[in-house]
């Protein structure tokens, strides 16, 4: 059975993660040794940094994508290594992204990572046979496992050991106890009472006489008997377990002796936990996520401050392969792990969980305690309180999200909004490269139940909206006055924008008069907002930029890429390809001008669950055209003869309903194929060897998404 409160103890756990991580990693280089954050910050209290939008983090990336392997290969069976390892070489795209490419050799990840597509399968792509003791111990086997101690409850031997196979594709031995005291960590906060009985517990699913093994024992004597004092703990960690006793970039082990140091000197207070963390130096933004969700599952909601969940605003970014996916609503992927879990352990899911999922579409119901879903306002002045409510509930939700507007008039307004779609504009750094697809398309449906508790004034007026990215102009549609004291339905269809996204979607707020005695005054509450239904759009390459490393609105993985006379242009070697669009998907056709220049592979990927596993249908080598599949080594589905030419450009289209696939140029159907493997996934365009070509107008013509439930 899992626990009562089990949903939110996963999202304090998640929520405290996050926090961890982004107050963290602004002292993480090398450069803010344990002297200069005590010299320049004092006693932490509050973030060191006031991050327009945090970047994606490894911390946070891996457990987000390495748990997919519980969607696409360990469905109906225990988990492997190898099923984690295809998960990295399915959603990382090589090089860039997702965790730290600092070399062969000298970066854990990047190593195991090509060993992986050396052919080398996990758990030998990370042990130390292969790459060493020193790489194999490094501080990766535990900052990646978080998720599997949430998935498992209570139950810290099989949080242990989906943690010790998960850190397996990377390290090995410390590593890989790690991996296991983490993870046990946090299974047992869902049940312990105190940090110190957390601790001791975990320490048993590690071996006794390891070295990790050590350093846990030594920073709980050493907390016996200087119980106030934790940065003498720091200094004796220094003296003894310092960096200088390890090789490597960051060794596992003094790192170790931090987390339980915070743990123990935290005294089970979430603050004081992840800012010891954070003081102590070494890899802080790795030390503190990991103490973070431990405290966070430990102390709950209620224990997590204010001033450090505000700025999350339920949302984080990620650097995967997926754009779509790469836009992470914190209780949205809480529920999907509370679902995970349920599967786990046999379970039939609560119905109200159940229908808290909705895979492809944006489901924000507002149910979880403190939850905004990454709702925002764009005039804090004149509506000055964004908060969740239990005030007023939308059918079966714990809450809302109060808005309070504070006089609003028809020349001052404000604008409440999602973010569906990001730009580097959004960010104070780069970190590790994310890149995104539009959650928000053209042609589909945005929906709002919204509650109106005015309390004086002229009637508050409500203008649905999105903002065009490339004119940055706020698109206004039709606008609606809500009835007072009932929900009201604001149902819109996302406009056509000529080529270009939408990276807000919303209501402005104002009311029709602007007298000082008749301004618009009260409290407007949304029970739900929903994303939903097909679309259709086009992808202008003059409204387009290189972000991130990436051609937007795509994630590329190999090639060069690059925009030039309204195309985009590509130069691969292998094979490479560009991924946009929706995971999930369903049916799609798209059209695009394709002008081979070298090689003998161009055209379009379609349903790629990642990188490894999808079709592709195209201009292929010897005067044919073909329909290929993917699930990690390429087979062909179908083949026909087209003598197409070098230098010429071509009209293809791609249609892919259910089962069927079909390629078209130039209006005429040349090849066709049936395989139901994949029934969703996202869209872009991939050559498979050696090639150079431009692409035109993207244009897609239509596309659905799966029925939104669980899959």
């Amino acid at each position: 059975m899992l626990p009562a409160n089990y949903l939110e103890r996963v999202y304090a756990g998640f929520l405290g993660m996050n926090i961890g991580i982004r107050l963290g990693a602004p002292v993480e280089p090398e450069v803010w040794t344990f002297e200069r954050i005590e010299r320049v910050y004092g006693d932490i209290r509050d973030y060191v940094k006031p991050y327009r939008t945090f970047s994606a983090d490894d911390d946070a990336n891996g457990p987000i994508f390495f748990i997919r392997a519980l969607y696409d290969d360990a469905v109906d069976r225990e988990l492997t290594a190898q099923d984690v390892a295809r998960a990295w070489l399915n959603y990382a795209r090589e090089g860039v992204g997702m965790f730290w490419w600092g070399g062969v050799g000298v970066s854990t990840e990047h190593t195991a990572y090509v060993n992986l597509r050396k052919g080398i399968e996990a758990p030998a792509s990370g042990s130390i046979a292969v790459n060493g003791e020193i790489l194999a111990e490094q501080i990766g086997g535990q900052i990646f496992v978080d998720v599997w101690g949430l998935l498992w409850p209570g139950n810290m031997e099989k949080a242990a050991l989906y943690a010790e196979r998960a850190a397996s594709v990377s390290h090995d031995r410390n590593g890989l106890y790690g991996a296991r005291f983490i993870a046990a960590c946090i299974a047992k906060a869902f049940e312990a009472d105190s940090v110190d009985e957390v601790v001791e517990a975990a320490l048993g699913m590690i071996p006794a006489d390891s070295l990790y093994a050590q350093v846990v024992r030594a920073v709980m004597d050493f907390h016996d008997r200087h119980p106030h004092d934790w940065r003498a703990c720091r200094r004796f960690l220094e003296t003894e377990w310092g960096y200088d006793k390890y090789g490597g970039v960051c060794h596992i082990i003094p790192n170790a002796g931090v987390c339980v140091l915070a743990l123990l000197y935290g005294g089970g207070d979430f603050a004081r936990t992840v800012e010891i963390a954070t003081m102590c130096g070494w890899d802080t933004d790795c030390n503190a996520g990991n103490v973070g969700t431990i405290a966070g599952v430990l102390c709950g909601l209620a224990g997590i401050p204010g001033h450090y969940r505000k700025p999350i605003n339920d949302c984080i970014v990620a650097s995967s392969v997926s754009g779509y996916l790469n836009i992470v609503d914190l209780p949205t992927f809480c529920k999907e792990l509370a679902l995970l879990s349920c599967r786990l352990h046999g379970l039939e899911p609560p119905r109200k969980l159940a229908n808290g999922v909705r895979f492809g579409e944006l489901y924000f119901d507002f149910d979880l305690p403190g939850s905004t879903h990454g709702i925002r306002t764009s005039n804090p002045f004149k509506t000055p309180v964004i908060r969740h409510s239990r005030r007023v509930r939308y059918g079966e939700s714990g809450g809302s999200l109060e808005i309070v507007f504070d006089r609003i008039t028809n020349v001052e307004s404000s604008k409440i909004c999602y973010k569906p779609y990001y730009r580097r504009e959004d960010f104070n750094d780069e970190k590790y490269k994310p890149t995104f697809a539009p959650q928000v398309y053209s042609g589909q449906t945005v929906e709002f139940k919204l509650w109106l508790d005015q309390w004086e004034g002229a009637p508050l007026r409500i203008t649905p909206y999105v903002r065009d990215t490339y004119t940055k102009e706020d698109v206004l549609l039709e606008a609606v006055e809500l009835v007072r004291g009932e929900w009201n339905t604001l149902s819109f269809v996302v406009p056509p924008l000529a080529g270009s996204f939408a990276d807000e979607v919303g209501f402005m707020i104002d009311s029709p008069t602007s007298t000082a005695a008749s301004r618009a005054f009260g409290a407007l509450y949304i029970g739900r907002m929903r994303v939903y239904g097909g679309g259709g759009y086009a992808i202008d390459w003059r409204k387009q930029a290189v972000e991130f490393t990436s051609v937007t609105p795509m994630a590329q993985h190999r090639g060069e890429w690059s925009l030039k006379d309204g195309a985009l242009h590509y130069a691969v070697e292998g094979n490479a390809a560009a991924f946009t669009g929706n995971y999930y998907a369903r049916d799609v056709e798209a059209e695009a001008e394709f002008t081979p220049l070298s090689g003998e592979s161009h055209g379009f990927v379609a349903r790629a669950l990642g990188i490894e596993r999808c079709y592709w249908l195209g201009l292929a080598e010897e005067g044919t055209v073909s329909i290929r599949k993917n699930d990690f080594g390429w087979t062909e589905l179908a083949s026909a003869s087209f003598p197409w030419e070098h230098g010429r450009t071509y009209a293809l289209k791609m249609i892919v309903r259910g089962a069927s696939l079909k390629l078209y140029v130039d209006d005429k159907l040349v090849v066709e194929a049936e395989d139901a493997q994949y029934a969703h996934g996202m869209y872009g365009v991939a050559s498979l060897r050696d090639a150079a070509g431009s692409v035109g107008e993207f244009r897609v013509i239509s596309f659905t998404v799966q029925d939104g439930m669980e899959r």
